[in-house]
């Protein structure tokens, strides 16, 4: 999993990071992000049920990553435990695969609002390794407009699950969107 500063550089030179709002319309709208890496594909399960290490705090309700929790078995709750509540379920592991993981993910303000939110993850194999992807669809009534916001936050939990995934540690915390 750990992997040297240069070597990460090199890799990250020849294969850039890509994300993007895939498409938008009044009603719904997809995100997407990718990166080549070479990693084992076998840490990703892990690298992802270690979301506590890598999710950016200030994006949680109770301000503190390590609240967070990610049940990898389907029908499994991401959830985040309240001072006031048990937990909050962010979403619901729907199916896990040895190359795909799928979510039903209506993080934060998608709760109550997207009939889909879904959330796959992938690494297909890519030139010199594997490329992680994560692929938002969100749908419901008026979400277009909630699209560069949500990409934002996601944007940063992507970066940050890579950060993890290639060094073994919690990233650095930075500015956030």
């Amino acid at each position: 999993m750990i992997r040297s500063f240069l070597a990460a550089a090199i890799l990250f030179a020849a294969a850039p990071a890509h994300a993007e709002v895939v498409s938008r319309s009044a009603d719904s709208f997809t995100l997407m992000f990718a990166v080549g890496a070479e990693i084992d594909p076998a840490d990703i399960p892990g690298a992802l049920q270690a979301l506590p290490e890598w999710w950016e705090s200030s994006h949680t309700y109770s301000g503190d990553s390590k609240n967070l929790s990610l049940d990898l078995t389907p029908g499994g709750c991401w959830c985040e435990r309240l001072p006031d509540n048990p937990a909050f379920d962010h979403g619901r592991t729907v199916s896990v695969s040895a190359d795909r993981i799928v979510f039903d993910a209506p993080f934060g303000p998608l709760r109550g609002k997207a009939a889909k939110a879904e959330l796959s993850v992938t690494w297909p194999a890519a030139n010199r390794g594997w490329r992680p992807t994560w692929t938002f669809v969100v749908e419901g009534p008026g979400l277009g407009a909630m699209a560069d916001s949500v990409d934002r936050v996601m944007a940063t939990g992507f970066q940050r699950w890579m950060h993890y995934l290639e060094y073994g540690e919690a990233p650095p915390t930075g500015p956030t969107s």
